[in-house]
């Protein structure tokens, strides 16, 4: 968990990656273990809990966002701000006891902008597929 705070912004509560599983050029793979205690089940739904679609897209951001860090050393060059979203697909449902296994891929740099895909799964099969893109913003004074 460490290696996590140390590579990007977020924390808890809003910290969806448990552990990189691994790192490799420009692709990476991590893990969340989706806890029944998450606060966000009191809500999504009573009774019938389902991990929201978008946190599901929230945990494949931030493991890209991990990959850059991992890349570029640190967040010596700014923090990562999403800035587009394409081709989102929510394939089948996550419940709490499953082990999100997420994976994030750089597919292109240009200038400051960072084009990237990613898919989250569950036992091997696609629970969320996305395209997006992070440019890295510098830190106000």
């Amino acid at each position: 968990m460490e290696e996590i705070l140390n590579a990007i912004p977020h924390r808890p509560p809003f910290l969806f990656v448990d552990r990189i599983v691994e790192l490799s050029g420009t692709k990476i793979r991590t893990a969340k273990d989706i806890r029944a205690d998450e606060p966000v089940f009191a809500g999504h739904y009573p009774g019938q809990p389902i991990m929201p679609g978008a946190l599901i897209c929230e945990s494949i951001f931030q493991t890209g966002a991990i990959l850059l860090s991992k890349m570029m050393g640190g967040m010596t060059g700014g923090i990562p701000v999403l800035t587009r979203v394409n081709n989102a697909k929510f394939r089948s449902i996550v419940k709490p006891g499953s082990t999100l296994d997420i994976e994030a891929e750089l597919v292109e740099k240009v200038s400051n902008a960072y084009y990237m895909k990613g898919k989250a799964s569950v036992g091997g099969k696609t629970s969320v597929t996305v395209e997006f893109t992070v440019t890295l913003a510098k830190e106000a004074p």
